[in-house]
């Protein structure tokens, strides 16, 4: 009883939290955090530089994208600046660089980064390389895109004693606080390494635990759920259909019904290329 109190009071705290944070952040960060202001050539080149502030580069990878999308041909010139950001230490740079370099098709060095980008050690850079791949007719990220579609199991990075932060059933998005890992060495927060929402938490709160050991289960997010149904559409194989039935009946909580409809278009796709 003790514990589910405690919890309770976690998850009051939380969102207080996000209440304060819904109110006040847009106010007073809007300008450093919207990715919409445009950049000019100048600015870019100081973003793409600003080391300090990853939001910068982030900032100036999405202008990049949208002028692709724009077919500005000018923005060639900064093509360089995008690749170098696939060895980016940041992961959120990472994750934003394999979602940019789907939006020129024409250009081999992207295709090239992509696939070097599907061993990247996070998943959220691997299944946007997967994605832009497609756009090359490339389907080799094909296992990332199925993941989409399919529940994550968060580990633990280290042996300690875990305190889960959030009950079941809550939505997350990535970097989200997952559970509190307390260990020889200190306290380590587990962050959610994909969107989506709490599924099952696998041990006992306040448990021990082992390192590599799984500990929570995050269901598939809508939008990653969209995207890799897209995807399938133009790669999917038989044996997929196994993961986007689901999808088409309608079992996957949080999924609104335009997913569930692109899932039937989907599968009907996929049984018509088979036939």
């Amino acid at each position: 009883m003790r514990r589910a109190e405690r919890r309770r009071q976690r998850s009051a705290l939380i969102l207080t939290a996000l209440a304060a944070a819904f109110i006040l952040v847009p106010f007073l960060f809007w300008r450093g955090t919207w990715f919409g202001r445009a950049l000019t050539e100048d600015e870019l080149g100081k973003y793409f530089t600003d080391e300090a502030q990853p939001r910068h580069i982030q900032h100036a990878l999405v202008q990049i994208g949208e002028r692709m999308s724009q077919g500005d041909a000018s923005v060639t010139r900064w093509y360089p600046q995008v690749i170098e950001q696939a060895k980016s230490p940041h992961a959120e740079i990472r994750i934003t660089v394999a979602w940019v370099l789907g939006g020129d098709t024409r250009s081999e060095e992207f295709h090239s980064v992509l696939s070097g980008l599907l061993q990247d050690l996070d998943p959220m850079v691997r299944r946007n390389a997967a994605l832009s791949l497609v756009r090359f007719g490339d389907d080799s990220g094909h296992s990332e895109i199925l993941a989409l579609l399919r529940p994550f199991t968060v580990e633990a990075p280290a042996a300690g004693t875990l305190s889960y932060q959030l009950p079941v059933e809550t939505p997350v998005e990535r970097g989200t606080l997952l559970a509190r890992l307390e260990t020889g060495q200190g306290i380590l927060d587990i962050q959610s390494p994909v969107p989506g929402t709490v599924e099952q938490e696998m041990i006992e709160d306040e448990s021990p635990v082992q390192e590599g050991q799984g500990i929570a289960v995050v269901a598939p997010g809508a939008e990653q759920a969209w995207e890799a149904l897209r995807a399938l559409f133009l790669v999917g194989r038989e044996e997929d259909l196994s993961a986007i039935e689901p999808f088409v009946r309608g079992e996957i909580a949080g999924m609104h019904e335009e997913i569930q409809q692109q899932a039937m278009r989907t599968a009907e796709e996929i049984r018509r290329k088979i036939q």
